[in-house]
């Protein structure tokens, strides 16, 4: 991870949620008071988010006592402790809803992931996830995604090109749009693999005539559409399966022989797994 971005993003969201003060802390308890805390798991699930939790702690005051108990990727469930955290109380209370907000989505991401990961044990596919993430939290949205097991997509619209429905339409066809895309790379000097979005059979053979792709994606086919298409292709290009592909249904689109399956819902229909930081005594 970034430890750039990581900075950016952590002082970013204190100065969101600070602003000029806590005044609620500041108003009943005193600047030195010290306390100790413990970051406690309420649900089953996979850990995730303990890196960047223990790295805000740090940022609102260097110097604090943090013991690490579990790790991002663990397994977990009600009554862990993930770790201790103990400095000014002012500290804890300013980190705490950051840390808990940042861990709770990203361990709900990890866990979802790793459920779509478990049904397809003993096959290659790949899960991957998407760019339907929170806006300035993707760096974290992804990394949970690869702690529960997946693999990530493209980051950016800057770090591959994928030519979908809309780019294939104002570009005025498939092979237009191809052949435009890898002018523009050649000219460019960039290193940029292409993907290209069919929607049927016959925009497949398309791109099976033009070629000059690295991966095809197989947009909202059902199980018997997407088997046919993974024999036509026949290993000359990447393969991937997208649109409404369910955890009921992923294992037989994986059946198939698809190399990779994403899966938008690993970030943008997620909920949170259930954690808290509680005083300790």
């Amino acid at each position: 991870m970034n430890k750039r971005v990581l900075r950016k993003f952590i002082n970013d969201a204190l100065d969101e949620d600070i602003g000029d003060g806590d005044h609620s802390s500041m108003a009943c308890i005193p600047p030195d008071a010290k306390g100790k805390a413990a970051l406690l798991v309420k649900e089953n699930g996979v850990l995730a988010g303990v890196e960047v939790a223990m790295a805000i702690f740090r940022e609102v005051e260097p110097d604090i006592k943090i013991e690490q108990i579990l790790s991002d990727g663990d397994g977990i469930k009600p009554g862990d402790v993930a770790f201790t955290v103990e400095g000014t109380v002012w500290t804890l209370l300013k980190a705490e809803r950051l840390a808990l907000n940042v861990m709770q989505r990203m361990s709900g991401i990890a866990t979802r992931t790793r459920q779509y990961v478990d049904e397809l044990n003993g096959l290659q596919t790949k899960i991957l996830d998407t760019r339907k993430t929170t806006p300035g939290m993707r760096f974290l949205e992804k990394e949970a995604v690869k702690i529960g097991g997946g693999k990530n997509h493209r980051f950016g619209l800057y770090d591959m090109i994928m030519l979908k429905d809309n780019h294939i339409d104002f570009a005025g066809g498939i092979e237009k749009a191809i052949l435009s895309a890898n002018n523009y790379i050649n000219k460019a000097g960039k290193n940029l693999k292409i993907e290209v979005e069919v929607r049927n059979l016959e925009e497949l053979n398309e791109v099976l005539r033009v070629g000059q792709v690295n991966r095809i994606m197989l947009d909202n086919f059902d199980v018997a559409t997407t088997r046919e298409a993974v024999k036509l292709i026949n290993g000359r290009f990447e393969t991937e399966s997208s649109g409404a592909i369910t955890l009921e249904t992923i294992r037989a689109y994986a059946e198939t022989g698809v190399d990779y399956i994403s899966v938008g819902a690993l970030t943008h229909h997620i909920k949170s797994l259930d954690l808290s930081l509680k005083a300790m005594d």
